[in-house]
């Protein structure tokens, strides 16, 4: 009961966090972007600037969007706004607070003949995710500009299936002539969303795994973060429950604080004794150095 409650727990933060990321219902009513001046804060999971809904900005779409300005003042804050959340949470606010993640659970939990633990060359497939990072979160916005010579967010534009999901089809089933102007971009990035969808009924996360920049970044922090992992080896017998419970197919008593892991806690559940922990646990008791999983 008590591993249940944990999970039950994360989805209710999950689907708090997304009702506050897209909490603008005005929008959806009008089809419409909220343009105030909360858009100059970011949330700190994936979030489309342009979904009806949203009242604040995505910090990948801020972060792309603005590398291009020469000022950097804005970019700046972004920086610090992702490393404040990263040194805090690391890829925990990929297991919490990002609404694609939640919605790459739901898909998965849907019933399928074989799932699907890890691909052929997963390794390297993983490593997608720093590529587009570096090369359309950061290197082509800051070289690349539009006729006009403004920055062109090439992340959001080529490859970002939120943005489809949350801002693309709203926005073009409530105006008509945005219908009208849908091309080929559209029909690609469509077809994008698809796959991904398909894919997370198979695989545990697949855009998280293997093509969000953002999980890319806040995953750097995981090893050094306030909220970490920890494994005492005084319990630990190796046996791989942890592993098998892992929807990344990480080994836990190896590598508790993996760049990959979003911290949703289905290794500390599945733990038969209790040897897999949070450095800092809220409570009555916290864990120490000497007594790693605070019991």
């Amino acid at each position: 009961m008590k591993r249940r409650r944990g999970q039950r727990t994360r989805l209710f933060v999950q689907i708090a966090a997304s009702a506050f990321s897209n909490g603008y219902l005005i929008g959806f009513a009008r089809g419409k972007i909220y343009q105030g001046a909360l858009k100059r804060l970011c949330v700190p999971g994936m979030n489309c600037y342009s979904c009806p809904g949203a009242l604040f900005s995505c910090p990948v779409g801020a972060l792309q969007s603005l590398t291009g300005d020469r000022s950097f003042r804005f970019s700046l804050y972004v920086f610090g706004f992702l490393t404040v959340a990263g040194s805090l949470f690391g890829r925990g606010v990929c297991g919490f607070l990002c609404p694609f993640g939640l919605l790459q659970d739901l898909l998965h939990m849907i019933p399928f003949p074989k799932k699907i633990k890890k691909i052929p060359g997963e390794r390297a497939v993983r490593s997608v995710r720093y590529a587009v990072l570096l090369v359309l979160v950061l290197i082509l916005p800051a070289f690349v500009a539009d006729p006009s010579g403004a920055a062109v967010p090439w992340f959001c534009k080529l490859l970002c299936p939120v943005g489809t999901l949350e801002a693309g089809i709203p926005l073009v089933l409530l105006n008509g002539s945005l219908r009208e102007s849908t091309g080929i971009l559209f029909a690609w990035k469509l077809a994008l969303l698809i796959a991904v969808i398909f894919a997370s009924v198979l695989i545990w996360r697949p855009f998280c795994r293997y093509l969000c920049p953002l999980g890319a970044l806040y995953g750097l922090f995981n090893r050094f973060a306030l909220y970490r992992f920890v494994v005492d080896e005084t319990k630990c017998t190796g046996c791989g429950a942890c592993r098998a419970a892992c929807g990344m197919d990480i080994p836990v008593w190896k590598r508790p604080n993996s760049v990959d892991c979003v911290r949703c806690g289905k290794c500390i559940d599945a733990c038969p004794e209790g040897a897999v922990g949070t450095l800092l646990k809220i409570g009555k008791k916290k864990a120490t150095e000497d007594n790693p999983v605070g019991k």
